[in-house]
């Protein structure tokens, strides 16, 4: 459908005309939702719902940074949690603690960060001591 609404002619009137001309031409015969109900009709109105539903479709998600970090910094704990070396460790602390930095030097969307970038010497020492008490032997140091 690219024809455009005519200059004077009612809206209503008009988008029925075409509905009407597309039913007879057979264009909405066969589609997959046939005869089952729109999704979401019946949930809360929400203004952005087709956006919300267009990035659920596409799996992609958005977060103000300010809160995309604080999930980055969670997902790196749990990289740590995992690295087999201290060098490893010591890679993915420098990674996310540039980017706290950008983050609470540049973010201007969401709310405000208060995260601070990971003490690496700490955590690296804590890394060590769970290495040591799971057995998993002295720590290679990278």
């Amino acid at each position: 459908m690219t024809e455009r609404k005519p200059a004077g002619a009612r809206w209503e009137s008009w988008v029925d005309k075409l509905i009407r001309q597309g039913q007879e031409r057979g264009e909405f015969d066969g589609l997959s939702t046939a005869g089952k109900p729109i999704p979401g009709l019946d949930g809360p109105q929400d203004p952005d719902w087709w956006i919300k539903a267009k990035l659920q479709r596409e799996g992609v998600s958005y977060l103000p940074p300010t809160l995309q970090i604080r999930k980055d910094a969670d997902d790196a704990r749990a990289a740590v949690a995992r690295a087999q070396t201290e060098d490893e460790v010591r890679a993915i602390l420098a990674d996310i603690n540039e980017r706290i930095r950008r983050i609470n030097r540049l973010a201007s969307e969401g709310p405000p960060s208060s995260l601070m970038p990971f003490d690496v010497d700490e955590v690296v020492e804590r890394w060590r001591a769970r290495r040591a008490a799971e057995g998993s032997g002295p720590p290679d140091g990278g």
